[in-house]
């Protein structure tokens, strides 16, 4: 009863954090605000999940099935937002003006 409460209160908060970044990416005006809106709280919602799935299933198997797919999303989701975010830099979807440094910037 209580891992099946632990699982369930992981589930649902990972759900809440995923719905988050869902709604962060339809408010928000620009690029960076998005990006960190798609990156972080939906990387950590897809933690809570599997963590929460790992507890409900009690099972090695399914644990051997949840790290890969944690491990390809934490090493995809940073490397898609460099890429986004530098493709949105190049396009000038960003405001300049608001950039402390600007490492991109041709000199």
């Amino acid at each position: 009863m209580i891992l099946e409460t632990v699982a369930l209160v992981l589930v649902l908060c990972g759900a809440v954090l995923c719905l988050t970044a869902s709604i962060g990416l339809l408010r928000f005006r620009d690029v960076p605000s998005r990006l960190h809106a798609a990156t972080k709280p939906q990387v950590l919602g897809l933690l809570f999940i599997a963590g929460g799935v790992a507890v409900a299933f009690q099972s090695w198997a399914v644990v051997a099935f949840l790290v890969p797919i944690v491990l390809i999303q934490l090493a995809a989701s940073p490397i898609a937002a460099h890429i986004v975010g530098r493709q949105a830099y190049r396009n000038g979807s960003i405001d300049r003006d608001t950039i402390l440094i600007d490492e991109l910037r041709d000199e």
